[in-house]
């Protein structure tokens, strides 16, 4: 029976994928801003790709809001994707890249376009509705990428390191945005994140992954507390 504080749920969870193995069990609360450390290779993206459907698990099953989603294809699951190379469709305006999110068809209604028009006014690209990708800085391209989470309104959104590619300032206000953009929606939040500051500054609750397992996965006082496990305890002071 499916426990509405958590909103999604790994059960016994595994995979191998070449010669290594990964296995993940956990339930992650619901409205929740999550953030998924570890070092590099040891199953972060990992993770997020089994939540959003692009791996299947050889054993065990994937809840997301209650609903067994272990053999449903990724554009079925209730969950939005904002990536590092925001995925935008590059030959695509903006306004046509945040409509597919909505209707992979196009076929978009009144309501549908003044959602567009909303969301790019709430993510501070007013106007930029037929401008194309390649003329927006890296950190409009990534305000795109949100605004096109937003009018797709899923009650999980999955990002794989969305403010790697950016400098600092503009880190610190992607930030912030997000977390403007959680506040307005109430949905869980699932963050891949290799900064212990940006951790530190947005998250409610944190997963620490180490060869394949979850090794600490605690509310965000205590997993910022923890010296029981050195990965954790390195990451956090790097």
């Amino acid at each position: 029976m499916h426990d509405p504080q958590f909103s999604i749920e790994m059960r016994d969870v595994s995979l191998q994928l070449g010669r290594q193995d990964f296995h993940f069990d956990c339930r992650l609360p619901a409205g929740a801003v999550i953030a998924v450390t570890g070092a590099s290779g040891a199953g972060k993206s990992t993770f997020l790709n089994l939540l959003a459907g692009f791996d299947v698990p050889g054993r065990g099953r994937i809840l997301i809001a209650g609903k067994d989603v272990t053999d449903e294809y990724p554009a079925r699951r209730a969950v939005s994707l904002v990536f590092q190379d925001n995925n935008l469709f590059a030959h695509l305006d903006i306004f046509t890249n945040i409509g597919l999110g909505i209707n992979p068809a196009m076929k978009l209604t009144a309501a549908d376009r003044r959602s567009i028009t909303s969301a790019l006014e709430k993510v501070g690209l007013a106007g930029f509705e037929r401008r194309m990708p390649g003329t927006l800085s890296g950190g409009e391209r990534q305000r795109a990428a949100f605004a096109r989470a937003l009018v797709r309104n899923r009650p999980v959104l999955l990002l794989d390191e969305p403010f790697a590619a950016l400098d600092p300032g503009l880190r610190n206000g992607m930030a912030a945005l997000l977390l403007d953009m959680h506040r307005e929606t109430g949905n869980t939040v699932v963050v891949v994140s290799h900064d212990p500051d940006e951790v530190k500054r947005i998250a409610d609750f944190g997963l620490f992954i180490e060869g394949g397992r979850i090794v600490v996965a605690a509310p965000i006082g205590k997993f910022l507390g923890c010296e029981d496990h050195p990965g954790l305890t390195q990451f956090l002071r790097s």
